[in-house]
């Protein structure tokens, strides 16, 4: 809906308030209602929103080496501009849509929506269009927010027992849930393609349907939002970490990215070629393979991230890719003309979609622009292979922060705004969790050393 449209809806339905949000640096919807008449002020002119919210970390503590935003510049706000195409509905507020923003001026350099978005105006320089699907896996627990903190979250009771992966039994009892998840997301204009228990306790994996890049990245984010909102609203918990067990697998936020060029033709696929990989797709992959280790903290954004990327739990540790090879970072998924495309593996749940999505598709794009090549596509299990130093990870998310400040493919792609705050960013979590002292120290060094 354009402007004029959403006033006249507005009128038309008596909608008193409105809800509005953006999505900040580690992809939390930070937001609030706004009376009609003040939005649709701001609907013309924009407003004013405290930069803190890019300032600050998942608990709201601030960030100390921000040189965007901070005690030294006062935290003033930031202009937001309203996206009219965003209106969404909220099911179970009656009457109150939703509105997304972003941050406009100078904040947009470190905005992550902003950020994607220049992304993806690369590409429509190079005459290209990307199509997207999330993929997420999620944790449901019969917990509440009180609950989880009283238990100091130990011996959480999850909604099913055992490993029950595609599970018609576990569907069928929890059916209602199962259909409520559905409908709310087809309301709020991100539908699922797909939805099944996955291997572990209480375990779902849900795909979305593919869309353009932004579009998809809004639905992503939204997803993990409100389908958190939802469980709460019926008593449970769910959680999108990357592994909150180390009894259990962690959990994927897999993307799949195709390229369509201006006649809507799939450049990716080559029927000449093996796996129908055509020499962009080949160099796409040979992009994103080269720079994963530079990128890797907008793709495994928190300490628990690194947590996942062990051998042996279907994540991927180095930067590998194959033809249709799960074991693999890469994965290039041979069909038809339609359906040709690279699974972006080593992504888990805990991404913010739009940085992430930053990253995939930037990393791709620089691999066509230069004609990377990518190593030989693997073969077997990679998890027992043995790869080039050049594909090596960084192994903590501070190394990782290091490795993309001293990118100059990031820069180039995403600016040094963006690179500097994000990777100070990411060096504050990990010095953050520095000061916890674990269980496991306790339980190993508090009486024998």
């Amino acid at each position: 809906m354009n402007k004029d449209a959403i006033k006249k809806h507005l009128t038309k339905t008596n909608v008193e308030n409105v809800k509005v949000g953006v999505f900040d640096i580690d992809g939390i919807l930070r937001g609030k209602y706004m009376h009609r008449d003040k939005f649709l002020s701001a609907l013309e002119g924009g407003f004013g929103f405290c930069d803190v919210v890019l300032g600050w970390d998942a608990h709201d503590q601030l960030y100390d080496k921000s040189q965007y935003t901070g005690w030294h510049t006062a935290y003033p706000d930031a202009p937001v501009r309203i996206l009219p195409e965003t209106m969404r509905s909220i099911p179970f507020e009656e009457n109150t849509p939703l509105f997304l923003g972003e941050f406009d001026e100078g904040a947009e350099a470190i905005c992550p929506r902003g950020t994607l978005r220049r992304v993806v105006d690369r590409a429509a320089k190079l005459g290209l269009e990307a199509t997207v699907g999330f993929e997420f896996e999620f944790f449901l627990f019969e917990e509440t927010p009180h609950s989880v903190r009283e238990k100091d979250y130990r011996d959480m009771r999850s909604i099913t027992p055992g490993f029950f992966g595609y599970s018609v039994l576990r569907n069928s009892v929890h059916a209602e849930f199962y259909h409520e998840l559905m409908d709310m997301c087809r309301d709020m204009h991100f539908p699922i393609e797909g939805l099944h228990t996955e291997t572990g306790a209480g375990v779902l994996e849900a795909a979305l349907q593919c869309t353009d890049a932004v579009e998809a990245a809004d639905q992503a984010a939204l997803f993990k939002t409100f389908t958190k909102v939802l469980a709460q609203r019926r008593g449970w918990m769910a959680t999108f970490m990357a592994k909150w067990s180390a009894e259990w697998p962690g959990q994927s936020g897999h993307m799949h990215v195709s390229l369509k060029d201006k006649e809507g033709k799939n450049i990716f696929h080559d029927t000449e070629k093996p796996g129908n990989v055509s020499d962009q797709q080949r160099w796409f992959v040979g992009g994103q393979q080269a720079l994963m280790p530079e990128f890797l903290c907008m793709i495994a954004p928190t300490v628990n991230s690194f947590r996942r990327l062990i051998p042996g739990f279907w994540a991927p540790t180095h930067a590998t890719w194959g033809i249709d090879n799960r074991t693999c970072a890469l994965r290039a998924i041979p069909g038809s003309a339609k359906s040709q495309r690279v699974e972006y593996r080593i992504s888990a749940a805990d991404i913010n979609p739009y940085i992430a999505l930053a990253a995939a598709l930037g990393s791709g794009l620089w691999g066509i622009e230069n004609k990377i090549e990518p190593t030989n596509p693997v073969e077997g299990n990679a998890y027992t292979q043995e790869f080039d130093e050049a594909l090596s990870l960084p192994q903590t998310l501070f190394d990782a922060a290091g490795a993309l400040g001293k990118s100059a493919a990031a820069r180039d792609l995403f600016g040094d705004e963006f690179v500097e705050h994000y990777q100070q960013s990411r060096e504050w979590e990990e010095r953050e969790f520095r000061k916890a002292i674990t269980d496991w120290e306790m339980a190993r060094y508090f009486e024998i050393i």
